[in-house]
């Protein structure tokens, strides 16, 4: 038991950095795609938003095999990785966090866009009318308004990431120390009948996922208390 200790805790700890790394890409990136995607008018709004939505609805094994291709040495972003790096992007961490940031995107984007969607423009109309720039006027208004939205994408982001098994072990594979995330580690512990390691990984998943939620719905509701007072 205690030989296998350290094999349990590397996979833990590698998707606690690819999600935590995933949800900081993604809130840089999604930030201003869900402000746009709120406030447009252009006709290319509703083609963006079926993009950023296909993760939903795309089966795992479809969504790993178009990245495992684009991320391949001749696809390309892995040919342009290898050709710079020298290894290739695909089976590696670096790929785990490209797959991650795309289908986890939805889940980052869409509660910031209806977030968005709902707040008071007259606040950020008048703070515009004042002289304030667009960008200070974001940080300053839009985003303390949409707190309850971006608590709710970076819960959504990291928890989703933790989470995800087909579309890790196609474009990682399952490489210890690499690309071994917990739920490829699930799986690979059934696999060897190895089902007491496999049950302290999936509890571990289990608990952590029921405090979050908890300390989110807490949050939430006193944030709705506070704007009622």
């Amino acid at each position: 038991m205690i030989e296998t200790e350290p094999t349990l805790l590397e996979p833990v700890w590698l998707s606690l950095r690819l999600s935590a790394l995933t949800v900081i890409i993604l809130l840089v990136t999604g930030l201003p795609l869900a402000w746009w995607l709120a406030t447009t008018r252009s006709r290319l709004k509703t083609p963006v938003e079926a993009v950023t939505a296909l993760p939903l609805v795309l089966p795992p094994s479809v969504l790993g095999f178009y990245l495992l291709v684009f991320m391949g040495p001749k696809g390309a972003a892995g040919s342009v990785w290898q050709a710079l790096v020298g290894h290739p992007l695909a089976f590696s961490f670096a790929g785990l966090v490209v797959a991650s940031c795309i289908y986890s995107l939805p889940f980052v984007v869409q509660p910031l866009q209806a977030a968005f969607e709902t707040l008071d423009r007259r606040a950020v109309e008048a703070s515009w009318t004042l002289g304030a720039s667009p960008v200070y006027t974001f940080f300053t208004i839009v985003v303390p308004q949409a707190r309850r939205g971006l608590l709710t994408a970076v819960v959504l982001g990291f928890a989703h990431t933790l989470g995800e098994f087909g579309v890790v072990l196609m474009v990682g594979g399952n490489i210890p120390g690499e690309t071994q995330v917990v739920s490829v580690a699930i799986y690979e512990q059934v696999e060897m009948l190895e089902y007491a390691a496999a049950g302290t990984l999936s509890a571990g998943l289990l608990i952590f996922s029921f405090v979050v939620l908890v300390v989110v719905y807490s949050i939430n509701r006193r944030w709705v208390v506070e704007l009622k007072a």
